[in-house]
């Protein structure tokens, strides 16, 4: 194989993530990545479905005072989002309770199939506080 960049700084990056990572992935991965592809389309457009399903229930919801995501009229980048976005809105939406985080760990504690925990790597539904968990050492106001 071999490696062209621009600069040598950018050489020695990817030399680094090579040695650390490996240069071509196990035949195990390539044969899920492979059979996992051909369907990728079919569940990103379910993905984003349902998503925009639940953006729209919570954002009628009265004891929800914002939602954020791209696929709702209401959301400040719309517009932007159906330009550039052109196969849905994706699968992430973000919301605040009313009753700020007390609220929001009630809404948690009273899930009965979606699990607390940050990852954005699996195919479970998760829920993440972020004003507890990723975000808590922020400034209130950053958040």
């Amino acid at each position: 194989g071999s490696i062209t960049t621009s600069t040598k700084d950018q050489y020695d990056l990817v030399l680094i993530h090579m040695r650390l990572f490996g240069g071509i992935c196990c035949p195990q991965t390539a044969f899920l990545l492979q059979r996992g592809i051909r369907t990728l389309d079919v569940r990103m457009e379910r993905h984003s479905k349902n998503a925009l399903s639940i953006a729209s229930y919570l954002e009628q919801h009265p004891k929800i005072s914002r939602v954020y995501y791209p696929g709702l009229k209401s959301h400040p980048q719309h517009d932007l989002a159906l330009h550039q976005m052109r196969n849905g809105f994706g699968g992430m939406l973000a919301f605040e309770v009313k009753g700020g985080i007390e609220g929001g760990l009630k809404v948690i504690e009273n899930l009965k199939l979606i699990k607390l925990a940050v990852s954005l790597g699996g195919v479970e539904s998760l829920v993440e506080q972020a004003a507890t968990m990723t975000h808590s050492k922020m400034r209130r106001e950053a958040r």
